[in-house]
């Protein structure tokens, strides 16, 4: 019998976005002069991550940049956020074709986001009795954990400081298991996406009362009966809010939007091989080493392609068995503002390359 696949579902846009923050600095361009930085970031960190893995088959899903059935339906979803730098743009679109070239299976769904990939993979790969790690910076896929699907939540270190969660570590960490974790999160509300919480319910209060109840459903149920347990747990001024209508009304509202699709065509089919490792040897250190990342494609060739480790023997001058990318772990948390400008063409072609 053949083992079961292990899937390594990345949140391509998540990546891209951090990689594109935290290495702006580099100002990394190709010879024609185009933003490459956030590319090589990404591609460092999906090679990191299978070689921490050890999957069978590599997806990255990308949210659809045209349109978005979220704001559609609901306008005010990420609407505070500010059009993306054209930079940014460039090398999304860069980042799938060069995933694609590598051998990565790729999937940007219609109207749909990444967010929408993982949680279809994860579902798909549990019924084939297989188990899913989930590769991202956004706290939604945690509601995805379960006993086979795991999540490796990229933080401020990149994939080798970031930790895996499984259902056991999530409740040490939040207080709340998986499937309580999208009324978790409807409760406390998600800035990011422009989604306003519960009055009065932090993240503390929300695992306190989903503890006890076990669903936000239930919370609301006691409330309309008196609230008499709701006020024992976390006071009478908490229960009051609980009781406005446009409480509950939130937190509906918040669970719908963040309410994952998980029918998104895939494109896995048993007779096609997209993302299936190994992957081409030729290929990938082609691909890799052509965007100036030695270091990885070595890595790659060894966890992508399947070969063995060269002999021991003296480092080769120019061939580092790690690249060093200089991360700048606090760019994320800076405004646009505050970010340095960004060279408009490469000042050292030779660093870009090589």
């Amino acid at each position: 019998m053949s083992a079961p696949p292990v899937l390594l579902a990345v949140d391509g846009n998540s990546l891209l976005h951090r990689s594109y923050h935290a290495l702006a600095g580099t100002g990394a361009r190709t010879v024609t002069g185009e933003p490459v930085w956030a590319v090589r970031g990404l591609l460092t960190q999906v090679v990191a991550a299978a070689d921490r893995v050890g999957p069978s088959l590599v997806l990255v899903g990308f949210d659809d940049p045209e349109h978005s059935r979220r704001r559609t339906r609901w306008p005010q979803y990420k609407a505070q956020r500010a059009d993306k730098l054209p930079t940014l743009v460039s090398q999304l679109r860069l980042a799938a074709a060069v995933l694609r070239e590598l051998g990565v299976h790729v999937v940007t769904p219609d109207g749909l986001e990444a967010d929408d990939v993982l949680a279809t993979a994860a579902a798909r790969t549990a019924a084939a009795g297989g188990r899913t790690v989930l590769v991202t910076s956004d706290r939604d896929a945690f509601a995805l954990i379960d006993e086979r699907t795991s999540v490796l939540r990229v933080i401020n270190g990149g994939v080798d400081a970031s930790p895996l969660m499984t259902p056991d570590r999530l409740e040490l960490l939040l207080g709340v298991r998986p499937h309580q974790y999208r009324d978790f999160a409807a409760l406390r509300g998600d800035p990011s996406d422009n989604l306003p919480g519960v009055s009065g319910i932090g993240p503390k209060r929300a695992a306190r009362l989903l503890a006890a109840f076990g669903t936000a459903e239930a919370v609301f149920d006691d409330v309309a009966a008196g609230g008499a347990r709701v006020a024992g747990l976390v006071g009478p001024g908490t229960r009051d809010r609980l009781a406005d209508p446009q409480a509950r009304a939130c937190w509906e509202l918040n669970r719908a939007v963040m309410a994952n699709v998980c029918d998104v065509e895939l494109g896995l089919h048993p007779d096609r091989r997209p993302g299936r490792l190994p992957l081409s040897p030729d290929v990938v250190r082609r691909v890799l080493v052509g965007h100036g990342l030695p270091g990885t494609a070595k890595v790659a060739e060894r966890c992508l392609s399947g070969l063995e480790p060269c002999h021991p023997g003296p480092p080769v001058p120019g061939d580092p068995v790690v690249d060093s990318l200089p991360w700048d772990a606090r760019a994320e948390w800076r405004s646009r503002q505050t970010l340095p400008p960004l060279p408009t063409r490469p000042v050292d072609l030779q660093a870009t390359l090589f």
